[in-house]
């Protein structure tokens, strides 16, 4: 490979490292062309697998600010870069390589710390993100505009703000206990609201009274 045509793909896999939200390395030796079709696939809109030449990818990760990832990057190399479901994306893999063993799972990035092979099967045994946000925000007392944000949020961010809403709430179980009850104030107010309409229709039986006796 050229000089020019080296720097070029140095750059490209530093940009995919540093955009996904996560990355898995995985060595292919053995499976064919249309194995690894099937694969990307399996993987979806996702996570973007590719073939990738190891020299180049340890540049890359360094550039990118990730050290660690040498000891992952032997023999062939072939990288899902993940931008979207973590877990689906890890699931994927998983179940692939249990129908083609001849795909290993070597390890992976996420957040910038190089994760081991059984960290990344773990990720695997991650609830959807779907599934994850819909408990977090029925377990927060959120305001909508809190909740909103919640959902956009990556797996990461969630998973962080799952286990700071859970050592939260170890000190202040009410943090949970409370969901999906309104604030003391709003229930005044709802309270309030209910009862106008009997106040009003006293007050209007009372003015009938008064006329009534006038006459």
């Amino acid at each position: 490979m050229a000089r020019p045509d080296k720097a070029a793909a140095v750059d490209e896999l530093k940009q995919s490292f540093t955009n996904a939200d996560a990355a898995v390395l995985t060595e292919y030796r053995g499976l064919t062309v249309g194995n690894l079709q099937e694969l990307r696939r399996a993987l979806g809109e996702d996570a973007n697998y590719a073939v990738a030449k190891n020299t180049l990818t340890t540049i890359a990760a360094k550039e990118a600010g990730i050290e660690g990832l040498d000891e992952q990057l032997t023999g062939p190399t072939a990288i899902a870069f993940i931008n979207g479901d973590i877990a689906t994306v890890a699931k994927g893999l998983r179940d692939f390589a249990k129908a083609n063993p001849l795909l290993v799972i070597k390890g992976g990035v996420m957040d910038g710390k190089v994760l081991n092979a059984d960290e990344v099967k773990k990720l695997a045994d991650l609830e959807s993100r779907e599934v994850l946000l819909a408990k977090l925000a029925g377990a927060m007392k959120a305001a909508p505009q809190q909740a909103v944000s919640l959902f956009a949020a990556p797996l990461a961010q969630a998973a962080r703000a799952l286990g700071a809403l859970e050592t939260k709430a170890q000190g202040d179980p009410s943090i949970i206990a409370g969901a999906g009850q309104a604030p003391a104030a709003d229930q005044e107010a709802a309270e309030a609201t209910s009862e106008a309409p009997a106040a009003d229709a006293a007050e209007a039986a009372e003015a009938a009274d008064n006329t009534d006796a006038a006459n």
